[in-house]
């Protein structure tokens, strides 16, 4: 259903229905919040009462966008309608899952998520088909104590998979059933069977249905890694436009244009995205695309509007309150991106001092303290500070250990990566350059395996970017350029893995190489500032 409507106070207006099997049929569904609201087009069918069909399609369409708090007022709304429907319940309860592809669930989530199917269960549902997506979103909380969140997901996925195959005309399953493969996928696993196998059933569902906000949105997330992201560039570009009444419509597209370095095209959604996550008063999500944003700006050189974005994230980030969080971004990723915006800002123009004066602002989330460690640390080692990296590594060292009696494997793999970096860093600034490149390359070898978690746009300093830094320093300018070369693979357009390249290749002798990545940072730093001109001028100088 086409969801555009004027909602008055909290009446939900909706429009004529759409039977997801009837895709020319449109509907239009609307929210609160006093504006015309543009949700996508979607029809869950129920045996809850029809006056609520429609206000159930909406709350539906806000959580494929990631609107948790506003789907879980209108299933609110819902119930209080028709108290027999045990459905909004089920809704309710994957709401308060929120954003699968986040990290730890809170305990009171998870009481929160319990109570709503411990509802859902003593109302009863009218179909077989509702009770078995009850028993699914079930399998998110029962035992939690006993299974880790990992196994619950991969229960919930596999209870969904049951769903979709016992109503295979049932398009709403497949849809969350494709969501919970990408949710389930192993970021360790680069053949990304699940990934695939999510955007295998997404793919020919949005060719028939192409306003569904839900098939555009997991088509992103599933090809959310760098191998993959083109088969999104379709739903990146529209997702958009299919829900632009949710901030994190206008903000998942980046994450396909950051994947394949298209950096405008990240900065332009993600200011979009930022104004509607400020008006809906969501400043988590806020962050979150400032994060993404502040990537795309120090990729092309556009410094000072970076520095601008440091500054208004301190002032958002003061609004934030984690008890609140209702958006699509959960409260640690608002803590993640508080941390990242300044690292970024310093790392990214190789400000050695600034990244290493970063003053630490402990969090409930050792991932993000350990940003502001790693930012200090690099930055200490680049100055030959041996004792302020140190100290960051052994509180790099303590952040993990809280990560691994947590059993976050991933995580605490990352910052594994972070200290070698640091370490490898301030040996080779302190001579001893077998370890030093002992330690880089492990790291990249470790990095290597890895895929970026969805809270991040990209890495700090990608390993082999650092690398081949080292070894151009060395004057073994062959190895470095093809580091860059591995680092440019994995994360492309990055400025100064171009710029490495390039002075690299000139170095060994081979003009083409360092004219073609030469040409290609210039066309990507059209807009850079003054800050960059002597790495530019000496890229022109490449070109000429």
């Amino acid at each position: 259903m086409k969801v555009t409507v004027t909602a008055l106070a909290s009446t939900l207006l909706l429009g004529s229905s759409l039977s997801a099997q009837t895709p020319d049929h449109r509907a239009a569904q609307a929210h609160d919040h006093h504006a015309a609201q543009t949700l996508g087009t979607v029809r869950f069918e129920t045996s809850c009462a029809p006056s609520v069909r429609q206000r159930f399609d909406t709350a539906v369409a806000l959580m494929h966008s990631f609107q948790f708090g506003r789907a879980i007022e209108t299933f609110n709304a819902i119930l209080a309608a028709d108290p027999s429907c045990a459905m909004a319940h089920w809704g309710i309860a994957l709401s308060r899952w929120s954003n699968p592809f986040a990290g730890f669930k809170s305990p009171a989530q998870l009481a929160q998520g319990l109570d709503a199917v411990g509802k859902a269960r003593a109302i009863g549902t009218g179909t077989a088909r509702e009770k078995a997506y009850v028993d699914a979103v079930a399998q998110l909380y029962v035992d939690s104590a006993r299974r880790s969140q990992s196994e619950r997901l991969k229960a919930y996925e596999q209870a969904m998979a049951a769903v979709s195959n016992a109503y295979p005309e049932d398009v709403e399953a497949t849809i969350f059933y494709a969501l919970a493969l990408a949710a389930a996928a192993d970021p360790s696993d680069q053949t990304y069977a699940r990934q695939r196998r999510a955007g295998a059933l997404l793919e020919p569902l949005f060719a028939r249905y192409p306003d569904h906000p839900g098939l555009a949105h997991y088509i992103i997330h599933a090809y959310d890694e760098p191998a993959l992201a083109a088969r999104a560039a379709g739903a990146a570009k529209r997702y958009g436009a299919i829900a632009p009444s949710t901030p994190h419509a206008l903000h998942m597209p980046s994450h396909t244009f950051t994947r394949v370095g298209d950096w405008q095209a990240s900065i332009d959604t993600n200011k979009a995205s930022a104004d509607a996550a400020r008006a809906a008063g969501q400043p988590a999500d806020v962050l979150h695309a400032s994060d993404y944003m502040i990537y795309g700006y120090l990729q092309t050189g556009q410094d000072e509007a970076a520095r601008r974005l440091v500054a208004t994230s301190v002032e958002v980030f003061r609004t934030f309150d984690p008890a609140r969080a209702s958006g699509a971004a959960p409260a640690s990723a608002a803590f993640f991106a508080n941390a990242a915006i300044p690292a970024r800002f310093a790392l990214e123009r190789h400000a050695w001092s600034e990244a290493a004066a970063l003053a630490p602002h402990p969090s409930p989330f050792p991932n993000a303290d350990a940003i502001t460690f790693f930012a200090r640390g690099f930055g200490a080692a680049s100055r030959k500070d041996g004792a302020t990296a140190r100290a960051a590594i052994a509180a790099l060292e303590q952040l993990r250990g809280k990560l691994a009696d947590t059993n976050d494997d991933y995580w605490t793999g990352q910052i594994d990566i972070a200290m070698r970096e640091v370490s490898g860093r301030l040996a080779l600034a302190e001579g001893d350059v077998e370890k030093g490149l002992a330690d880089l390359r492990d790291a990249a070898a470790r990095e290597d395996k890895t895929e970026l978690a969805s809270v991040t746009p990209g890495p700090f300093l990608p390993a082999r970017e650092i690398l081949g830094d080292m070894l151009l320093s060395l004057g073994r300018p062959t190895e470095a350029l093809a580091e860059y070369r591995a680092s440019l693979e994995r994360d492309p357009n990055r400025f100064w893995s171009l710029y490495g390249a390039a002075s690299a290749a000139r170095r060994a002798g081979d003009s083409a190489a360092a004219r073609d990545h030469a040409r290609r940072l210039l066309e990507l730093t059209r807009r850079a500032d003054p800050s960059r001109r002597a790495a530019l001028d000496e890229m022109r100088r490449l070109t000429g």
